[in-house]
């Protein structure tokens, strides 16, 4: 590598798209993001292609669908010998430095049963060089951060705990124990820009992984109350539970499954209520901002030490979250809300694309191709995303996808879920998957339950059509179309290459740009 080719990779868990476009926009402060967005180009329908985080991250990093990597859920192992965004960097010369978590779960077959990588499922993809530890149930370097700092909370779960500033029982939105100067988010970002200064003198790749605003929503001060809750729009719903869980027989389960309360530490008891879910949405939207701010800080480093017309910077999320919508939070659902995703590049030459936004629909699993396209190191046969470099330039492939495929696995081995429970399905069938094209979403379950289908000319996620006479067709065709998706895309690692009498021969899956 002669010329410097930097790659900084930024990941948001759990940020709603429409936190940046859509419904959520006007009520959030995300000024740093927002003017990011004017020097770069935004893919306005990104979707990631699997929940909840560690699937999703698996997709993300590997290029893969969740029905070819199989790590389905947190827990769930990733084979060793997957390719991923960290082992192919290597292989173009770069050290990929992990500064967060990439909630990994580890191939048994490779470790000892004793091995601590096989007692988290926050264990760090095969590749990386943890460059900090951050991982949610541990943060170790955090959590003595605090300590050293003075900061006396016992048990670490008291750390997501609020507290009341006058002593008295906390409230929902009442600050952090610890201060935005000290915070998870501020610690992380502290870390990257003490590192990265010495690594200027060469190519760098940096995936930096923030956790917030994922749960529990908890913030520090300033930020904890900056959101009126009471001025916030009310969640996308239908009139109550009952109606939403009338929909289909999926979101019974969905609603008994998760719960405000399970978003918060210290609220055993929280009910549902209107003003809990509008302060809740409120914390929320103060982490998202916290992010913004010190991603600010980042990019400012980079313009700071002249780096920026030589560094490729990718901002997404993981996932989204319901957030009250449909009655239901997390992201064990089929909604846009939970699948949803920001999707910002700031490519170097590309300014005359500057501020422009692509329409076309991208999925997770097009970033890892993406930066090694871009950085020009050969994208595996095992990946099935596509690079997203012709449409940064304005150019769209002939080919492109009309539609994108997303995926949920709602079982649990050894330990049914609800809705396992209710179905009386197992690990082998309860699963769903979800085609989304121009006008329609289709649900297709792997059990024996009806499909669902919205219709987005009519009244979208609100009206399940899959009965209606007149929507047959459509069906039959979407379901079609999900059967072929899943069948051209089975698993290439090997799949394109072929044993001759004059040796191996191995054949490209993807073209690459020039």
């Amino acid at each position: 590598m002669t010329a410097h080719k930097n790659v900084l990779f930024i990941l948001i868990d759990q940020l709603r798209a429409d936190c940046l476009f859509g419904a959520m926009a006007d009520h959030v402060e995300l000024p740093n993001l927002r003017a990011f967005m004017q020097q770069s180009v935004t893919f306005e329908r990104n979707y990631t292609v699997v929940n909840p985080c560690g699937p999703s991250r698996v997709s993300l990093l590997t290029g893969q669908y969740a029905m070819n990597h199989r790590s389905v859920r947190n827990g769930t192992p990733l084979r060793h010998d997957t390719p991923n965004i960290a082992t192919e960097m290597r292989k173009a010369g770069y050290l990929p430095m992990l500064f967060g978590y990439t909630d990994t779960s580890q191939d048994p077959r490779v470790h000892h049963p004793n091995d601590p990588a096989l007692r988290s499922y926050e264990h760090p993809m095969n590749g990386f060089h943890e460059m900090l530890e951050m991982r949610l149930d541990t943060s170790y370097p955090w959590r003595s951060h605090l300590q050293n700092h003075g900061y006396d909370f016992g048990d670490y779960e008291n750390v997501f705990k609020p507290v009341s500033p006058t002593g008295g029982s906390p409230r929902l939105n009442d600050p952090a124990l610890y201060s935005a100067a000290h915070s998870d988010t501020a610690f992380l970002t502290d870390r990257f820009l003490e590192t990265l200064p010495a690594h200027a003198d060469h190519s760098w790749f940096s995936h930096l992984t923030y956790i917030r605003p994922h749960p529990p929503l908890v913030a520090p001060a300033p930020y904890n109350d900056m959101y009126d809750p009471a001025v916030l729009p009310l969640p996308s719903r239908l009139h109550d539970s009952a109606t939403e869980t009338a929909v289909h027989p999926f979101f019974g389960p969905t609603q008994q499954a998760y719960a405000p309360a399970d978003f918060v530490v210290g609220f055993p008891d929280l009910e549902p209520t209107d003003e809990t879910v509008q302060t809740l949405r409120s914390v929320y939207l103060g982490l998202a901002t916290e992010v913004d701010a010190h991603i600010g800080r980042v990019l400012k480093f980079l313009k700071d030490s002249g780096q920026e017309d030589n560094t490729l910077v990718v901002i997404s999320a993981d996932h989204g979250e319901m957030l009250g919508d449909r009655h239901s939070w997390g992201k064990f659902t089929v909604y846009d809300a939970a699948y949803h995703t920001p999707l910002i590049i700031r490519q170097p030459g590309n300014g005359n694309r500057a501020g422009t936004t692509v329409s076309q629909i991208t999925e997770s699993v097009d970033l890892m191709p993406t930066i090694l396209d871009w950085v020009g190191q050969e994208i595996p046969n095992t990946v099935d995303g596509r690079s997203l470099l012709p449409l940064l330039q304005g150019d769209v492939p002939q080919d492109w996808r009309r539609y994108s495929f997303s995926e949920l696995d709602f079982a649990q081995p050894g330990a049914p879920t609800k809705w396992e429970q209710a179905f009386g399905t197992t690990p082998l069938d309860s699963s769903l998957g979800i085609l989304r094209d121009e006008r329609f979403t289709l649900v297709e379950f792997a059990a024996d339950l009806p499909p669902m289908l919205f219709d987005h000319q009519g009244r979208g996620e609100l009206e399940n059509v899959a009965d209606h006479p007149d929507m047959q067709g459509d069906l039959m065709r979407l379901t079609r179309m999900m059967l072929r998706h899943r069948m051209r895309n089975m698993d290439h690692t090997l799949s394109l290459d072929l044993i001759t009498s004059d040796g191996a021969k191995h054949y490209h899956r993807w073209p690459t740009c020039d």
